[in-house]
């Protein structure tokens, strides 16, 4: 799968008025095309048939089955396509189901536009890492492995964060850390691309890594002792 191909989409939803807004907020998104629409299990098995699809948008309550059904028919018979749950239901034991059946993410009603769109521009990230030819280093399989997480605030209040800690200055951090791509950024680096010293950079490095919106890992060179880098998630 190579990045600039279309991704073909099969959306499962019995309420028409739901699967039109998955429909439209695909036709939003570039690289995406929806392949088949259907309101029930059997109907999706028929499509799936025809189609084979890459991606299924999937929802829990199917009038004659449920969704983790589908997921594991569909893991058994067409072990390239990939499913994003799309659904009201929020339950546990839902959710644990559908990620024992490897879904890529899962998606709770009613969904914000800028939501979807994360998740499918996640997905087509995924693919153009898979479609790279050769070895994955341990950041690359991190980065595969992770591709959802815990949907955390991007903007936080004065109120919500520890002392010493800006807002503003804080999405600016991660701002700089993001435009890097996946090469990574000392604290010496982003001092000075914010205008700050290191100590300063560090500190707020540190409280992004710790509620998960960068990553680090230490960067071996040719000489002297190991950096430790910050990466966009």
């Amino acid at each position: 799968m190579q990045g600039t191909e279309t991704v073909d989409v099969l959306i499962v939803e019995d309420d028409l008025r739901v699967a039109e807004i998955n429909r439209r907020f695909l036709e939003k998104l570039e690289g995406f095309q929806v392949v088949g629409m259907a309101a029930s299990g059997e109907e999706a098995k028929e499509w799936m048939e025809v189609m084979q699809p890459q991606l299924v948008l999937l929802d829990v309550y199917l009038p004659d089955m449920k969704g983790v059904e589908l997921v594991w028919h569909i893991r058994q018979h067409y072990r390239q396509t990939d499913i994003i749950m799309v659904t009201a239901a929020g339950e546990i034991e839902v959710v644990r189901e559908a990620l024992r059946g490897g879904v890529f993410d899962y998606l709770v009603k009613p969904i914000l536009f800028d939501r979807f769109k994360r998740s499918m521009e996640n997905y087509r990230n995924h693919l153009r890492t898979l479609s790279h030819q050769g070895r994955l280093d341990q950041h690359q399989v991190d980065r595969l492995l992770r591709h959802t997480r815990d949907e955390l605030p991007r903007t936080s209040s004065s109120a919500d964060l520890p002392k010493g800690i800006d807002p503003v200055t804080l999405e600016k951090v991660v701002q700089i850390v993001n435009e890097d791509g996946e090469t990574g950024l000392t604290a010496e680096q982003v001092g000075q691309l914010m205008g700050a010293s290191r100590t300063t950079a560090r500190r707020y490095l540190e409280y992004l890594v710790s509620i998960r919106r960068l990553k680090a890992d230490l960067a071996y060179g040719t000489i002297g002792r190991p950096e430790r880098k910050y990466f966009a998630v």
